[in-house]
């Protein structure tokens, strides 16, 4: 079993994204990764499924990504025999990993209180959307919610005069999951330290002002930074996006805005503008800002992008293609950073999209497809000691389907 977390034995209770992402962040660290769903299944199975032209339906690649290489025990929990199958799960667990709001954990017996108490050495870890102490510790969220909405980040990119911009689809809860992956492999080393477990949590709403960390930062000091700004107003002209002849978008990334000034100016030669006393220093040029990027953008119009792509990697100009999903794929820098893995399907083998750390000594892998809701369920139960008359007994009780 490859990875660094590999002999870790993880119960998995979560639907949707944030807390399932982390059990598969997890799995492609060398975890073992029982997902526990109800007999219908998480509602990310089903929601963005599509199917091939031939109309052969196939499992919804979203779901798939946050969940692969787990196994599917489904079962009743709200039934004594299903909470005892988790109890039995949990003796034999190293973590536990839910998204659920507390009402229902705590009326399954599996709130952090109890299984702490029971399992000393078990590390807890959750995510919720709005913290676990609060007059809206229970309130529900989806990552547009508590970490896109709410932290501050749709209005820090909102213009003036026009709507909050929506995020894609799982941001919030990719990265609330990695929080929450790094979260559990502390609290797992402290563990190999003193032999106790603990509860780790995170949130959503936590993690969007984590990552709005400068704004949020500055404000705290009586410094509010500015928001929604255009890029016309850009304070500083040399970190800004720019198109090229054929409307395509790059950035510039002269953040050190005098450092990288003179490099800049060689690219677009344009010597004259290292002389010009309006734009002599960053204190300079920010002031006279607005007619410096319209000069730039009339001088960015007359050439492609890969002839302005020599023109900055000659000079050392920092800066970056504004990219579209489809040119990522094709990006071969992608591909030589590690960003996609061959990997199990349920139809085979594919290039997917790796998790995003690398281990030089103990290498993950994708070891499993998605499973199929769940297929590992009389496999799990069996392990755990299950006679196949109690098993019979269950599916006709309907604790199993």
């Amino acid at each position: 079993m490859a990875g660094p977390m590999r002999d870790i034995r993880v119960v998995e209770i979560g639907v949707w994204v944030a807390g399932p992402s982390a059990g598969a962040i997890l799995s492609d660290w060398g975890a073992e990764v029982v997902k526990v769903e109800p007999p219908n299944g998480d509602p990310y199975r089903w929601i963005f499924g599509v199917r091939r032209p031939n109309g052969e339906p196939v499992l919804n690649a979203a779901f798939e990504y946050d969940n692969r290489g787990k196994r599917s025990l489904a079962l009743d929990i709200e039934s004594e025999d299903g909470r005892r199958i988790v109890a039995r799960l949990l003796e034999r667990a190293d973590v536990f990993i839910t998204n659920m709001r507390t009402k229902a954990l705590q009326r399954w017996g599996l709130d952090h209180e109890t299984l702490c108490a029971a399992h000393p050495r078990l590390v807890y870890a959750s995510v919720t959307g709005y913290g676990t102490e609060g007059p809206e510790k229970d309130r529900a969220s989806y990552d547009f919610g508590g970490f896109w909405a709410r932290s501050g980040i749709a209005a820090a990119l909102t213009q003036a005069g026009t709507p909050p911009p929506a995020q894609r689809g799982g941001m919030g809860d990719h990265t609330t999951a990695s929080a929450l992956a790094g979260g559990i492999a502390a609290a797992l080393f402290e563990r190999e330290r003193t032999g106790r477990g603990q509860w780790v949590s995170t949130s959503l709403f936590r993690a969007g002002l984590f990552v709005l960390g400068w704004d949020t930062s500055m404000a705290l000091r009586s410094f509010p930074m500015p928001v929604g700004y255009a890029r016309e107003r850009a304070v500083n002209p040399a970190f800004n996006s720019y198109q090229d002849s054929e409307g395509r978008w790059f950035w510039l990334l002269g953040l050190e805005g005098d450092r990288h000034w003179p490099a800049l100016v060689r690219a677009v030669e344009r010597p004259d503008l290292a002389e010009d006393p309006r734009y002599s220093s960053l204190a300079v040029r920010i002031q006279n800002a607005g007619e410096l990027i319209s000069l730039f953008d009339g001088i960015f119009a007359t050439r492609t992008l890969a002839r302005w792509a020599e023109a900055f990697d000659r000079e050392d100009v920092w800066w970056a293609p504004v990219q579209t999903t489809e040119e990522v794929l094709t990006d071969p820098q992608a591909e030589a950073a590690g960003a996609f893995v061959e990997a199990p399907v349920p139809e085979g083998t594919a290039r997917v999209l790796a998790s995003p750390v690398d281990f030089s000594v103990t290498p993950w892998e994708v070891r499993a497809p998605v499973p199929e809701l769940g297929q590992h369920t009389e496999e799990v139960l069996l392990e755990l000691g299950y006679e196949w008359e109690a098993i019979i007994a269950m599916k006709e009780a309907g604790v199993i389907p």
